[in-house]
């Protein structure tokens, strides 16, 4: 186990470093220079070299990186908007509470509905309650966020006029882009939950629990579902990334002060700094994810560690 953990920690450590330098290099990738863009065409030399400097443009491209990279680790400073003249620390700050509200939430509902579903589904094979979740579950998978977020609107907010369609408020305002975001991946973890529950039901372990004259439900959540339940604790830790991913559009519909939206508005406004520290973050954040995921599901099944120590 030791030496799993090891070995995955160095993988986490190369995995930063690679999303350290792609968010870094989204400055020099896109078209266009920065500072012409800030200064506008009129600018003179003068002040196009004078600004230059001023966001350390002018040195080296390693420096640059190196410089960058130190500043995020030494003191968390992400450098400042170039639209707004404040530290990109404080823009993210303010709005990290409402994403946070809005994927937890959602990842909520997600967990919450898709494990019942996938279990039913399973247990009812091929009658009309399985038919009916996985229908269900494809059609929420292949609804886009922007097009389910406008559906509830228009029914939820237009036609019965229940909930609130935009921006921030009480608790009702989170309903909304909340289900936009986690209804797709109540799909996902359904038909996940079904297909391991189905595979673990035909088990020797639980044949022999059936023969022995226990019941139905006994045999499903006492033997069957711990076991099924393993690659769906992985996938818990795995969604995290994909609902934030999600986020940035959901949170453009719904109009939801959160660090989607302001990606969004920072990639129009070509405000550099600002794109390069959310990249950095959801890329950071997809690592951990997945290194969190890795170490659960070796904690959990130890044929993973015993395999991995082996390799």
């Amino acid at each position: 186990m030791k030496k799993y953990i090891i070995r995955k920690i160095f993988s986490f450590i190369i995995c930063i470093l690679a999303v350290t330098l792609f968010s870094f290099s989204l400055l020099h990738l896109i078209p266009g220079d920065p500072v012409r863009y800030i200064l506008g065409e009129f600018a003179t030399e003068e002040q196009y070299q004078k600004l230059k400097h001023q966001l350390g443009l002018d040195k080296p491209i390693h420096i640059q990186f190196i410089d960058w990279l130190a500043n995020i680790i030494l003191r968390g400073d992400f450098g400042k908007s170039l639209v707004k003249n404040v530290p990109v620390r404080e823009l993210i700050s303010e709005r990290i509470v409402y994403t946070l509200q809005l994927t937890g939430t959602a990842w909520l509902i997600a967990f919450a509905l898709g494990i019942p579903l996938g279990i039913a589904a399973a247990i009812y094979k091929q009658t009309a309650v399985d038919y009916t979740v996985m229908g269900l579950a494809a059609f929420l998978m292949s609804m886009p966020y922007f097009w389910l977020g406008l559906v509830l609107m228009l029914i939820f907010g237009v036609m019965l006029k229940v909930l609130p369609i935009s921006g921030i408020g009480d608790w009702r305002n989170v309903i909304l882009p909340s289900l936009t975001l986690g209804l797709p991946q109540v799909a996902v973890i359904a038909r996940l939950m079904r297909a391991n529950m189905l595979d673990v039901l035909d088990k020797d372990y639980v044949m022999t629990a059936k023969a022995k004259g226990l019941s139905n439900t006994l045999v499903v959540f006492k033997h069957a579902l711990r076991n099924a339940l393993i690659p769906i604790v992985t996938y818990m830790f795995l969604q995290i990334p994909w609902l934030f991913g999600g986020a940035v559009v959901t949170e453009t519909v719904f109009a939801w002060p959160g660090m989607g939206r302001l990606l969004i508005i920072s990639i129009l406004q070509r405000d550099y700094p600002t794109v390069q520290a959310l990249v950095f973050l959801i890329g950071t954040l997809t690592v951990i994810a997945n290194f969190a995921a890795d170490l659960v599901y070796a904690f959990i099944d130890p044929r993973v560690r015993v395999t991995g120590e082996g390799a």
